[in-house]
């Protein structure tokens, strides 16, 4: 695909669109219901693919889908430990 000129532009814009269309799937998703952090994320995982800077900011997105999961358990374990103490 990378040799052929037309084939890669081609490409890119395929894979733009498609990336590009979930993407905004995924943002209109934030705000009715549906799983739009997921719809975000594989938008910036198929944009990566071809993408500098959605590479960029997927790595930024999975670091903070991460530390958003941690501090859920860390808040999970502080609540089950003060509901035992309290026994």
């Amino acid at each position: 695909m990378r040799s052929h000129p037309v084939l890669h532009w081609t490409w890119r814009t395929a894979v733009g669109l498609t990336g590009g269309l979930i993407l905004l799937a995924g943002l209109v998703m934030c705000v009715t219901p549906g799983p739009g952090l997921a719809g975000i994320i594989l938008g910036l995982a198929i944009l990566a693919t071809e993408f500098a800077w959605a590479h960029g900011l997927l790595r930024r997105a999975r670091r903070w889908a991460h530390g958003t999961k941690e501090r859920a358990l860390d808040a999970g374990r502080r609540a089950r430990k003060r509901v035992a103490s309290d026994e």
